[in-house]
């Protein structure tokens, strides 16, 4: 059996999510679901590091902070966070600027990057997309970064 192209061995990737805080089963789900995204790490034999934010209009700074750490390196980039719908336009902002500047982050500083921030009306979408059983976004972000890094491989001279 063929080996996926996309492949990675002894790459380290950070795993920067925003976890929920809505109440201790929200954050016990957040863990097992997480194994999705780990898993796939894991296949492609690539080590990781989680790295928690407490929000998601905090993940572009923690992107930022994360390739300006001194001694480390990073192969790419796993971004996961939700954005809940509420009754002001601080949705907008959120979802938006998060977005927009973690891919400016990228596109600036070419990135293998797996970017899996879900928008959402409520929870039940939210968990629809997230969960392993359901649309697994995590997982697919994971997957994302880990051909990206493919990628940047074959195009680096």
């Amino acid at each position: 059996m063929s080996k996926p192209e996309y492949r990675i061995i002894r790459e380290h990737i950070p795993l920067i999510d925003e976890p929920s805080t809505e109440d201790n089963e929200a954050s016990s789900q957040d863990s097992e679901d997480l194994s999705s995204e780990l898993a796939a790490l894991e296949r492609a034999g690539a080590t990781y590091e989680r790295m928690s934010v407490p929000g998601a209009l905090e993940l572009p700074a923690a992107l930022a902070m994360a390739l300006a750490a001194p001694g480390r390196a990073y192969s790419g980039f796993v971004v996961l966070g939700c954005v809940i719908r509420g009754e002001t336009g601080h949705y907008d902002i959120v979802a938006n600027e998060s977005a927009r500047a973690v891919l400016a982050l990228a596109t600036e500083h070419r990135l293998a990057l797996g970017f899996g921030v879900l928008t959402v009306e409520n929870d039940e979408q939210a968990w629809a997309r997230a969960r392993v059983g359901g649309l697994d976004k995590g997982g697919a972000a994971a997957g994302v970064a880990l051909r990206m890094v493919a990628v940047k491989a074959a195009l680096a001279p």
